[in-house]
C-alpha cells in the first residue's frame, strides 16, 4: 500500500480533532504521525492541510451533496470526506481511486457505519461536479474556502483589496528565510544554497530576506544548525525597522516566543546594553532559548505575563519595547490553514481586550522618549487601528511615529493614521501591522 494510501484515516483523524476539541493542527498531526516513516508522515501532513485549507469550500460543495446539514455530521466522516474532496482538487490520483480509498478508510475506522454514506456522497459528486463546482464558484468566499465571517470582515475593512485577499489567503505561503546579517549576506548565502543545490532568490527590498523557490527541510539548509539562517516571513522581518534600534538601548521583546523577532532584534543591532525575552508560556519560552542558542546571540529570559509588570519587572525602564500582541492571526492563515476552523468572531473581541491590557502596561514599563512598536499577524481593525485609537485618547504622554517617518522602511504595506498594513500576499508576504508610538 503507498504512503498516500495509507495516509488517509491518520490525516483525517488528526482534522477531526481540529474539528472536535479546537487543537491546533501541527498538534493534532503529532500524534497521527507518530511512528510513520518520513514519506508516509509526509503524505499525512499533505492530506491533513490540504482537507482543512479548503474545508470551507469543501461545505458549500456538500451542502448540495448530503442530504443532512454538514454541521451535523460527525467529525471524522466530515474530516473524511474533505480529504478525498481535497484529493479530486489535487487531481494527482484518479477519481475513482479516491473515491474508494475514502470508503477503504472510512470502514477501516471508527467511521465504519458511514462508509455507505461517504461512497454516496463522493459518487454523487463526480457525476455532478461541474455544475457544482460552476456554482460554488461563484461566490468569492466559498470559491477560496474563507468562513462568511472572514469575508466580511475583509469586505467592511479592506474592500478594494478584499478579492485579492481572499484568494491570497487560499494559497501556500513562500518559504522565507532571514540571514544572520552578523555573518554574512543574503547574495552570499545564496550562492551556498545555490550549491546545495536550492533555488532561492533573494528580495531587495526586505534585507537579508531569501526566498525559497521551494519549501524544503531546515535540515538541509546550510549552516542552518549554526544559525546562519533562519525560518522567518519577509513581513515579520520588518519588524526591526519601526523599532529604530541603537547602541545601548534597552529593549523588551514581550510576547516573544518562540524567538524569531527576538533573534531579529539581536542580529541586527549587536551592541544592545540589554535584551530581554518575555512570554507567558514557560515551554513556549524555552524555544526562544532554543533559538538563542543556534543563532549564538544573548537574552535574559522571563517566564511572565507582560500584562502584568509587578510580578517581574525589576523597575528600570525599556528604551524600546516590541509587543508583538496576541492577535486572531488571520494574516497567517495561508501557514496555518486551522486557524479558520479554531477562531470566530467573538474570538475577535476577546482580543481586543487582552490587546489593550498589554499596550497599557507595556507602556507603563518604557522610558521618557524611548519607542514603542506595537505588532500583530492579522489584519483587522479591530485588532489593530481601533486598539491604537483607543490607547491614544487615554495615553496624553503618546505620539505617533508616523510610518512615512520610519527610516528604512520597505516599499511594502498600506499607511493608516497609525501604522502601516501588510495584507496577506503582498511580495510573498503573509499580514502584519505595526505601529510606533514614542513617549513623550
Amino acid at each position: 500500500m503507498s504512503s498516500a494510501f495509507a495516509a488517509r484515516l491518520p490525516a483525517a483523524i488528526a482534522v477531526a480533532r481540529v474539528l472536535g476539541e479546537g487543537s491546533s493542527l501541527d498538534i493534532c498531526l503529532q500524534e497521527s504521525v507518530a511512528g510513520s516513516d518520513p514519506a508516509r508522515a509526509s503524505a499525512i501532513r499533505s492530506l491533513a492541510f490540504g482537507a482543512v485549507r479548503g474545508y470551507y469550500r469543501h461545505e458549500a460543495i456538500l451542502g448540495r451533496l448530503s442530504s443532512q446539514p454538514v454541521e451535523r455530521l460527525e467529525p471524522l466522516v466530515r474530516a473524511l470526506l474533505s480529504v478525498a474532496l481535497f484529493e479530486l482538487e489535487d487531481a494527482r490520483t484518479p477519481a475513482y481511486a479516491i473515491v474508494d480509498a475514502a470508503v477503504d478508510a472510512a470502514k477501516a475506522g471508527p467511521a465504519a457505519r458511514a462508509a455507505g454514506f461517504v461512497n454516496a456522497v463522493l459518487r454523487r459528486y463526480l457525476r455532478e461536479r461541474p455544475a457544482i463546482d460552476a456554482t460554488v464558484g461563484r461566490d468569492a468566499a466559498a470559491r477560496h474556502a474563507a468562513p462568511a465571517w472572514i469575508a466580511a470582515l475583509l469586505r467592511a475593512d479592506w474592500p478594494e483589496q478584499a478579492s485579492t485577499v481572499l484568494a491570497a489567503l487560499d494559497s501556500q505561503a513562500p518559504m522565507w528565510l532571514r540571514v544572520d546579517a552578523r555573518r554574512t549576506t543574503a547574495d552570499a548565502y545564496l550562492l551556498r544554497l545555490r550549491d546545495a543545490g536550492i533555488g532561492a532568490t533573494v528580495e531587495p527590498r526586505v534585507p537579508y530576506a531569501v526566498r525559497l523557490e521551494e519549501a524544503c527541510d531546515v535540515r538541509a539548509l546550510p549552516g542552518f544548525a549554526e544559525g546562519l539562517a533562519s525560518v522567518q516571513d519577509i513581513g515579520a522581518q520588518c519588524a526591526v525597522v519601526p523599532l529604530d534600534l541603537r547602541p545601548g538601548l534597552r529593549v523588551l521583546d514581550a510576547c516573544a516566543a518562540p524567538g524569531g523577532k527576538t533573534g531579529l532584534i539581536a542580529e541586527r543591532e549587536t551592541g544592545l546594553g540589554e535584551l530581554v525575552a518575555v512570554d507567558v508560556d514557560p515551554k513556549r519560552l524555552a524555544k526562544v532559548g532554543e533559538n538563542a542558542a543556534r543563532g549564538a546571540f544573548s537574552a535574559r529570559l522571563i517566564a511572565a505575563d507582560a500584562a502584568d509588570p509587578g510580578a517581574w519587572w525589576d523597575g528600570r525602564p525599556f528604551d524600546r519595547i516590541l509587543l508583538d500582541a496576541p492577535c486572531s492571526g488571520l494574516g497567517v492563515i495561508r501557514r496555518h490553514p486551522d486557524i479558520r476552523l479554531r477562531k470566530s468572531l467573538a474570538d475577535l473581541t476577546k482580543l481586543h481586550a487582552v490587546q489593550g491590557r498589554l499596550l497599557r502596561a507595556a507602556w507603563s514599563m518604557l522610558a521618557s522618549g524611548g519607542r514603542l512598536v506595537y505588532a500583530t499577524c492579522t489584519f483587522t481593525h479591530r485588532e489593530n487601528r481601533d486598539v491604537l485609537a483607543r490607547f491614544l485618547d487615554t495615553a496624553r504622554d503618546a505620539l505617533v511615529v508616523p510610518a512615512q517617518a520610519w527610516d528604512g522602511w520597505p516599499d511594502l504595506g498600506a499607511a493608516d493614521p497609525f501604522g502601516r498594513q501588510i495584507l496577506p500576499g503582498e511580495a510573498g508576504a503573509d499580514g502584519f501591522y505595526y505601529a510606533a508610538i514614542t513617549k513623550r
